[in-house]
């Protein structure tokens, strides 16, 4: 099991610093979300850094996927806007078509992005064929550059569990650039299924795996142990699914504190897949 920490839980490090530290303690992967702060794919200089980040994982052995999910990078007013599913989302695309340039630039095992939620004003039909036509633009570019795409279904959000993201890949044609991230936490939020029933039920399309506690119906990330799921049934499942990419460590919320909470957590996943226990 290859465990990973998300970057979006070290919004107060510099980058450079953040990556040490889940290296040092013994993460194999990190999850890059873009940001203005860690690899602004609007900043000038973007290809000298990005040449610069991937030295920096190759010199400390990780691992990358590059998720999309930063708040207020592309408007400083209105959290995750533009998305794919408003009246202009001309920015969205670009700011995916950069995402899967800086994922191929790093070697990334997936570039991870959402549909967001659908605008009050924009009736569902639309939003539907804006989103199909914003992904398929989205996946041209990444089949040109070699890049696999991991959609993640996400709560209260247009496309928000695993049944939509099968009809948007349907509706794509089913190509297999085109995989699913599974947030394990949003499985035990709102999926009618068991935890590790949806990664058995996924296990052809996996791509990209985020970590962590969660309980029925609210759609709080949490740490290991202060949640509902039982782990380790959980990393049995994706043994046994044979999934080898990274399960990163998804707790946004918790920069406040960040090397303590990812030492914690990796302490926990280690004990859970070594020992099939829940650690107490």
């Amino acid at each position: 099991m290859r465990f990973g920490y998300g970057t979006n839980g070290f919004a107060n490090h510099r980058l450079d610093d953040a990556l040490a530290v889940i290296a040092d303690l013994g993460y194999e992967g990190v999850a890059l979300t873009l940001d203005h702060d860690h690899l602004d794919p609007f900043a000038p200089g973007l290809p000298a850094r990005v040449d610069a980040v991937a030295n920096r994982l190759a010199e400390l052995g990780l691992g990358v996927v590059v998720e999309t999910g930063a708040r207020y990078l592309l408007d400083p007013w209105h959290k995750h806007a533009p998305t794919l599913l408003h009246d202009d989302p001309t920015l969205r695309v670009e700011f995916l078509r950069r995402a899967v340039a800086v994922g191929a630039d790093l070697g990334a095992e997936a570039v991870s992005f959402w549909s967001g939620i659908r605008p009050p004003a924009v009736d569902p039909d639309t939003a539907w064929d804006r989103l199909v036509d914003g992904c398929a633009a989205t996946l041209k570019t990444a089949q040109e550059r070699g890049v696999t795409l991991g959609f993640e279904p996400e709560p209260g959000m247009f496309v928000e569990d695993i049944a939509g993201w099968r009809r948007l890949h349907e509706a794509l044609g089913a190509p297999r650039a085109f995989g699913i991230t599974l947030d394990i936490g949003h499985c035990r939020c709102l999926e009618p299924d068991p935890v590790p029933d949806c990664v058995t039920a996924v296990a052809d399309h996996l791509v990209n795996v985020q970590i962590d506690d969660m309980r029925r119906g609210t759609h709080e990330h949490l740490e290991f142990g202060t949640g509902e799921i039982d782990f380790p049934p959980v990393l049995r499942a994706l043994d046994a699914a044979g999934y080898t990419g990274l399960v990163a460590v998804e707790l946004p919320r918790h920069s406040h504190a960040a090397p303590d909470v990812a030492a914690r957590s990796i302490d926990f996943l280690r004990k859970a897949a070594e020992t099939g226990e829940e650690p107490r």
